[in-house]
């Protein structure tokens, strides 16, 4: 009987056990299920933030790009009406003159007329600089010498209350770039750190060699690993704020007043720097002063490459 007994017990327990297995897994069933339900809609709502996301990034880089547009155009619909106002207005002038007979009092508004069309002519440069567009005259050159050469325009430009200082490093590389865009961009950035520096301070010209790799420089464009030389202009003069700064290189952004800058010298540098296979960086903190430094790629002559 006891013999029975247990075995009936173990068969109860074991209906009981798989009794218990069964319901155990309906509810794993369930609730892996469940799970799986919870994941696909977690996983479709995070596609869904994803592709919204892309398309307010999209939105916003659509509105960035319309804004510097339209910063653009509106700065040179602004500065060629200055110089168009010029011309039509002198013209306008010799033609009333010239009718009531007073010819000898013609020359001067042909000079304004011509003087407004070369302002004109001049922007057009810079800004096909700044596009990249213009053909560059490429020339071996000593950048040693180039700055020497510059240097007595370098103090008429900077006037008595600041002192110039050239810092030329030895045994500088020569570069093969446009002599005149050069002279023009060095000399726009002694006329900015002049114009940082209203009560006076000290302005540095320096020269030297450089290896740059990705790493040396934080710019928008990629660093192309070489041999460069580097043509710094520093001053202590007010220097620049981090939202200023941000947009230093923005066509037609300016911090000077009204008719004493067209915005156009720092993206014309920096448009001269990138065709010339180079790059430019600017490092400025508010009342500490600014360093520009422009990086040109060394010149290897074919001779040099021969003898290699």
């Amino acid at each position: 009987m006891a013999t029975k007994s247990s075995r009936r017990n173990q068969r109860l327990q074991a209906s009981a056990t798989e009794q218990a297995l069964l319901e155990l897994n309906e509810t794993l069933e369930e609730r892996v299920a469940e799970r799986t339900q919870a994941l696909a809609e977690a996983n479709l709502q995070l596609q869904r933030e994803i592709l919204e996301r892309a398309r307010a990034e999209e939105a916003l880089r659509h509105g960035q790009k319309m804004e510097a547009v339209g910063q653009l155009t509106g700065g040179i619909a602004h500065d060629f009406n200055n110089m168009l106002t010029g011309i039509i207005t002198s013209l306008d002038l010799m033609k009333r003159y010239i009718a009531a007979g007073r010819i000898d009092e013609v020359e001067r508004f042909a000079d304004a007329a011509v003087s407004s069309a070369h302002r004109a002519a001049a922007l057009t440069n810079r800004l096909l600089t700044f596009s990249r567009r213009q053909s560059l005259d490429r020339k071996p050159l000593d950048p040693n010498q180039l700055v020497s050469s510059l240097q007595a325009l370098f103090s008429n430009t900077t006037g008595p209350h600041i002192e110039l200082i050239l810092e030329l490093g030895p045994n500088i590389w020569p570069i093969n770039t446009d002599t005149g865009q050069l002279e023009s961009a060095l000399l726009n950035l002694m006329i900015n750190a002049r114009d940082a520096m209203p009560e006076g301070g000290t302005l540095v010209v320096k020269t030297a060699n450089h290896y740059l790799d990705a790493s040396d420089l934080s710019t928008l464009e990629a660093v192309s690993s070489g041999d460069y030389v580097m043509l710094e202009v520093s001053d202590d003069g007010t220097g620049m704020t981090p939202q200023t700064l941000a947009k230093a290189f923005d066509p037609f952004f300016t911090t000077k007043p009204v008719g004493q800058g067209t915005g156009l010298g720092l993206s014309m540098i920096y448009g001269f720097a990138q065709q010339s296979g180079g790059h430019v960086s600017i490092n400025s903190q508010s009342g500490c002063g600014t360093r520009v430094c422009l990086y040109l790629p060394r010149y290897h002559s074919p001779e040099a490459k021969t003898q290699a």
